[in-house]
């Protein structure tokens, strides 16, 4: 007799999605998330990188480091500024400190909610300083705060 490996295992204890259900979520999922890498990526290849970013942390957070080019815009400010910041036509990536923070899942939700299109980029700040990509502070280029910074 044979035991099934959902009796062995809670990996499989709920047999995974078929391949179309599968792939129609991680497409949908695409939709609404970008990761570190791609970001860096696109910034990095020069010209327009058709995105803008946002982070969402709270000025001090923002002094201390933040990705290049952003535009500093804290989640409870989003209503009364967006508006004057952003361009409609123009995708936004939100993020916050990192993966231990909802701040850019906040922040994506009152762009959507203001008629933005907008993605949020995983990992947030914390994963853009582990992977060791240029970042701005303050005084300009320097070193990025390692420590939990959401202040969100």
């Amino acid at each position: 007799m044979t035991t099934s490996p959902a009796a062995v295992n809670a990996v499989l204890g709920v047999a995974p999605a078929d391949p179309a259900t599968a792939a129609a979520h991680f497409r949908a999922s695409l939709a609404f998330h970008t990761d570190v890498a791609d970001v860096a990526a696109a910034l990095s290849a020069g010209g327009d990188p058709g995105f803008v970013v946002i982070d969402s942390r709270s000025t001090q957070a923002w002094d201390r480091g933040h990705v290049p080019g952003a535009v500093h815009l804290p989640t409870a400010l989003i209503p009364e500024r967006a508006g004057q910041l952003l361009d409609r036509s123009v995708p936004v990536v939100t993020y916050c400190w990192g993966p231990s923070c909802n701040g850019a899942a906040r922040a994506a939700l009152a762009l959507a909610e203001l008629g933005f299109q907008v993605k949020e980029m995983l990992g947030g700040y914390e994963y853009w300083v582990r992977e060791g990509l240029a970042h701005d502070t303050g005084q300009g280029p320097g070193p990025a705060a390692v420590a939990d910074d959401c202040g969100c």
